[in-house]
Order: structure tokens, then sequence, then C-alpha cells
């Protein structure tokens, strides 16, 4: 008899971790389920861990870093030699060096008869111009335009947008031919056997605000043109529906649906008229005796004529303040639902 040979000994095969019992498949057999794969590494444990994921911002913030090298070399770096100047008794008047007085420009601001009317003109001229004339004639010629008809719309939209295209300094040249004593208003009025004044002598603040309304109320006017457009006719054909007059139409769903861009547009605008200065130079220089002179017009006048230089730089800092103070009240108004 020979012995039975032994079974040949094969390649081992690993077996797999117990898992759950797989379901019994037709006829009573068992199918083995198919392994799962392992899950994939979560973003950022790939490549290094937090090394891979600080290389994907770094690479991601490349495309923009320019942009933040401009603003950093010609907005954030003039304000922060400003901020220095402000500190300083710096003068053009060939002084060898400048020394440090802390806030005494601040505090010979705020004790200054002159700075204090320059405060209270560059509000009246910014209320005025820009927050009631510019905002209120700009929506008004849009909701007009609306309901012209094509000739009349291209017509006065290209006199609006000519005189905000034109340079300050000819605006400023035309509104002081229209107001000065022998003027075309004056003409005008002479014609129409009404009394006629100087008024760049005696209404100066409310000729310049005129004046800037004249040459900045196109923007408004194409801002909030461009609002209108986008609220939907549904909406407004339902409240003429529901008998909604023009008035309460206006006030009830025209404004709410626009506040975004009325915020928007007072900000932008209110920015503009407190940094006017050529228009106002040209027609009046700020007088007469500083009646229309603003806070631009101070600040040259202390840094150029008056040659301080360290005492403008600290006006010119409170005027950007007082900007900032009006820009952080219209980013909140945007934030606010109605």
């Amino acid at each position: 008899m020979t012995a039975a040979t032994p079974p040949q000994a094969g390649p081992e095969v690993a077996k797999a971790p117990p898992g759950p019992p797989a379901p019994p498949a037709k006829g009573g057999r068992e199918v083995a389920r198919p392994r799962r794969a392992p899950p994939a590494p979560a973003p950022g444990q790939a490549g290094g861990g937090r090394a891979g994921t600080a290389r994907r911002s770094l690479l991601r913030a490349l495309p923009v870093s320019p942009a933040v090298v401009l603003l950093l070399l010609f907005l954030a770096g003039p304000i922060a030699y400003c901020v220095v100047i402000a500190f300083t008794d710096l003068q053009l008047t060939g002084q060898a060096e400048e020394s440090f007085v802390g806030f005494e420009n601040f505090q010979r601001a705020f004790q200054d008869e002159a700075f204090r009317n320059a405060v209270w003109l560059t509000l009246v001229f910014t209320v005025l111009s820009s927050l009631i004339g510019q905002n209120t004639l700009g929506l008004a010629l849009a909701t007009l335009m609306q309901r012209a008809s094509k000739p009349v719309r291209t017509l006065t939209g290209g006199i609006v947008v000519t005189a905000w295209v034109l340079p300050e300094v000819v605006a400023g040249f035309l509104l002081y031919a229209f107001f000065r004593r022998e003027g075309t208003l004056n003409a005008v009025l002479d014609w129409l056997h009404l009394p006629s004044q100087n008024w760049l002598f005696t209404l100066p603040i409310l000729a310049v605000s005129f004046a800037n309304v004249w040459r900045g109320t196109a923007f408004s006017m194409l801002v909030y043109s461009a609002a209108l457009n986008e609220i939907p006719k549904e909406v407004t054909e339902a409240a003429e529906v529901d008998g909604a007059g023009g008035w309460r139409r206006m006030w009830h769903v025209t404004l709410p649906m626009i506040r975004r861009s009325i915020a928007t547009n007072l900000m932008l605008n209110t920015l503009q008229t407190l940094s006017v200065f050529g228009l106002i130079w040209v027609m009046t220089r700020g007088g007469p005796s500083g009646k229309s002179q603003t806070l631009p017009l101070f600040m040259y006048e202390q840094a150029f004529q008056n040659s301080l230089i360290g005492y403008g730089t600290a006006v010119a800092l409170l005027l950007l303040l007082i900007g900032s103070l009006f820009s952080v009240v219209y980013l909140r108004l945007l934030r606010t639902e109605v």
C-alpha cells in the first residue's frame, strides 16, 4: 500500500477581519460582501496637514497681492505719514527740523473760531448739496425719465451727464459767470423786473451748494435709474390695481425696494462732497470773510498759505474722521433690514 501524499502547501491568503454576517442569498448560500475602500484623507490632511492648508491659502492670496501692495503703498502709506506729521510743528519756512508737539495742533483747531466756522459750513454744504440736492433731484429725474419718451430721455440724460463730466475747474468758472454781479442770473432777473444782487457776496454758501448740485446730480440719476429698472413691473402693476397712487407707490413700494441703492448713493455722494475744493476755490476762494470756507479750503489755507504743514495736516485728519463717521452711519443703514 502506498502512503497517502500530504496536500501541497499553497500561498497563504490574508484573512479579512471579521465583520457582520452577510445576508443569505437565494438558495441558502451566503454571499461575501465586497470590502469598502478606506476613506479618502480630509482636505488639509494630505500634503502635510496644516502646512498644506497654509500653502493653498498662500496660493489663493497671490492674485490679489499686487492690489494689496498698491493700496499699502499709495493709500495706507501716505495716511500713516500724515498721522506722523499731524503731531509735529512742521512748517514751510525753511526750519531745520520739526519737533514732536503731541496733540497741540488738534487743541489749536478746536480753539480756533475759523476752524469751527469751517466745520459748520462743511456740514451745511454737504447737507444742502448732497443729502438734499443731488439725492432728491437725481431720484426725481430718474423717476421722470422712466415715463418719458426715448428722445426726451436721451436729451435730458445727455445734458445732465455733460455737467458731470466737465472738469471741476471748468464747472466752477461756468457757475461763477452765472452767479456774479454782472452774470447770467442777474441778467434774467433784470429782464423779469425782479431784484438782483451779488449772489457770491450775499449768499456764497448757497451759490456753491447749487453749483455742486448742478454738477453732481448726474451720478445720483444714473444710480437710481439702474435701481428703478431692477424693480419687477409686476410689483408696480399690483400696487396700481390695489388703488395705490403715485406718491403711495413711491413711498411704500419703490423706496423700500431701492433702499440699498439710496444708502450707497448717499455714502458716495457725501464722501465726494466733503472733499470738494476746486469748485469752491474758483467761485469764491472761501470768501467773503470765510462765509464759504469749508474744511478743505481751511486746510489748504493753513498748510500752504500760512505754511503750517503740521496744523493743516491735523485738520485733514479731522476731515477724514468726519468722513469715517458718515461712512459708519451709512454702512449700518445698509445692514438694517426694513
